[in-house]
């Protein structure tokens, strides 16, 4: 008997052609025609692709400034439009940097050759790094650069003595800045980080080759900072806790080489702020996360620490290790972030992730829940704490 796996297998019927009008099978050739069945063969379709073909751009990417560069600055009237487009062509495409800069600073030291050329060159810089919010670290690059490959040095001074010049013409208005209108305060805001940018990624190289950061913007920030807390509104202390987290680590680490301790007087007035200042509680919030943030040596990690179970308790970098989400504009953000919140709750709007609607018989408006209701308007236990025992300690320094 057959088991069913001896059957041989069945032959595969190739394809009939359905008959047409143009077509026909005569009635007396149809048993002949049942024999040999037509077979379809399929057409072989050509592709279009071709190597001569224009080379392909994304949706939204621009090719102008690509096109105008690699011919060169022949296509550029004037010196303004050729930094520009590139300026911008950098913002866009932060990836180029390192392939893109030898042939400009090269293209500039050809056409940079007057006192004003190069002060035109410094202040569209400075423009671009202080009124778009994610150039700084980019323009801080591009100085640094330029600083030590653009061979101009005019009387008036070269690209760096410049820059600095111009920074200071900012610097000496800070006071007034500080407590100036929303947009005033806003337009210093953005210098105090392009500077802190300036202090991490401007070398200076010695007579013996070393390098080292330019002294006088550890000056410049120290002031600066004294400027932000002396007017303690929100946008102010944001904008100084901010720039400690982007510079804290480096300037304590300089001020104790010099056996200074200016960041031990900046937490002794992070403290008073916090205690006595009318800012709102998010932002004392924020201060003392980096009060917190300092106590943990600014969340540097030892290598030769042994491995641990990461835990609140040993591990600095514990509550640092959070999603990165992204604004309308396309700038990161994460839960270090001071103004994460405000940021998140956009996110929220604009996604409507959490749209009012029944699922599985589950009301995810929160209506009626009276822990969703009030959960805006509670501190987190663990922050409540940590803020009680702050202020009690603080308060105990003070009474001694």
């Amino acid at each position: 008997m057959s088991d069913g796996f001896d059957r041989a297998p069945e032959q595969t019927r190739p394809l009939r052609a359905p008959p047409s009008s143009q077509d026909k099978i005569p009635q007396q050739n149809s048993e002949s025609a049942m024999a040999k069945p037509q077979v379809v063969v399929a057409p072989v379709l050509m592709s279009k692709l071709s190597v001569n073909a224009p080379e392909f751009y994304p949706s939204g990417y621009s090719s102008n400034y690509t096109e105008s560069y690699e011919d060169g600055c022949e296509d550029y009237p004037t010196l303004s439009e050729y930094v520009q487009d590139f300026l911008n062509h950098l913002t866009e495409q932060p990836g180029s940097f390192e392939t893109e800069i030898e042939q400009f600073a090269e293209t500039l030291n050809g056409w940079v050759a007057t006192d004003d050329a190069l002060q035109e060159l410094v202040e569209l810089i400075y423009q671009q790094a202080t009124s778009i919010p994610n150039f700084s670290y980019m323009g801080a690059r591009l100085c640094n650069y330029l600083s030590h490959h653009l061979t101009i040095s005019p009387q008036s001074g070269n690209f760096r003595q410049l820059l600095l010049q111009r920074c200071r013409t900012e610097y000496e208005v800070k006071d007034q800045a500080a407590k100036g209108d929303e947009v005033t305060r806003k337009r210093f805001h953005a210098f105090v980080l392009f500077l802190g940018e300036l202090y991490l990624n401007l070398e200076i190289k010695g007579t013996n080759g070393q390098v080292t950061r330019a002294d006088i913007l550890q000056v410049g920030l120290r002031e600066l900072l004294n400027a932000l807390f002396s007017n303690p509104m929100d946008d102010n202390l944001i904008c100084a806790v901010k720039l400690l987290k982007l510079t804290g680590s480096v300037l304590e680490d300089a001020w104790k080489e010099k056996g200074k301790t200016d960041m031990e007087e900046i937490i002794q007035r992070i403290e008073n702020v916090v205690l006595d200042a009318n800012c709102s509680r998010d932002v004392k919030q924020m201060l003392l996360k980096l009060v917190e943030l300092r106590s943990s040596n600014w969340g540097r990690v030892h290598a030769t620490s042994t491995y641990r179970e990461a835990t609140p308790e040993n591990d600095p970098n514990y509550f640092m290790n959070e999603p990165t989400f992204y604004t309308s504009d396309g700038v990161p953000f994460t839960a270090a972030d001071p103004d994460y919140q405000e940021k998140y709750q956009e996110l929220l709007e604009r996604e409507d992730f959490f749209p009012d609607y029944e699922e599985n018989g589950t009301d995810l408006s929160g209506a009626g829940d009276p822990y969703l209701d009030d959960i805006d308007d509670e501190m987190d236990p663990e922050i409540e704490e940590a803020y009680e025992k702050f202020c009690l300690e603080s308060e105990r320094k003070r009474k001694q």
